[in-house]
């Protein structure tokens, strides 16, 4: 317990520090790819922890750097939090989404330097829809600018990867 507690800080710790990092354009490069790497490895950990996730996999052919993004979202609340990752894994723009609660978000808004506890979503999907993805989160998002970002997934657990391909269609409902 105390183990999973300590993953879930240092998980959350890293994010914070990363989105830090972005905001720097020296660091923002090696950010980006961190991030990418880091997002796909602490889903799957999550996974493994918690005992739930995607079922293993056979063989399966070789993922495509790139084909899969890790996207965030920052939210007010849990509440909203919750019901936007339940929508987007509804409507198959997701195939798991991660809600790291208690984050603090230092932002400068309408020329005021502005502090916030948020609620991190990490949602797991194919890059081909982060764009619909997006759309779908501005509409039911209550921020005047919701936060959508979106990094490629380079690397990750090969099953895994395979799962989230499964689970997200190429397109939308036609």
């Amino acid at each position: 317990m105390l183990g999973t507690r300590v993953r879930r800080l240092r998980g959350a710790a890293c994010v914070l520090l990363l989105s830090l990092l972005l905001m720097v354009p020296a660091f923002r490069s090696a950010s980006l790819r961190f991030l990418s790497a880091a997002a796909s490895s602490f889903s799957v950990s999550m996974a493994a922890a918690s005992g739930s996730g995607p079922p293993p996999s056979s063989s399966s052919p070789p993922y495509a750097p790139g084909t899969l993004s890790a996207a965030f979202v920052t939210c007010p609340n849990q509440s909203v939090a919750k019901d936007i990752a339940r929508a987007v894994v509804e409507k198959h723009l997701a195939a798991c989404v991660n809600i790291v609660p208690q984050i603090t978000s230092i932002y400068e808004w309408k020329g005021k330097i502005e502090e916030d506890s948020e609620v991190l979503l990490m949602i797991k999907t194919r890059s081909s829809r982060v764009s619909a993805l997006a759309e779908f989160v501005r509409s039911v998002h209550p921020y005047e600018v919701a936060e959508v970002i979106a990094v490629p997934i380079q690397q990750g657990n090969p099953p895994y990867l395979k799962w989230v391909e499964e689970t997200v269609p190429e397109e939308g409902p036609k």
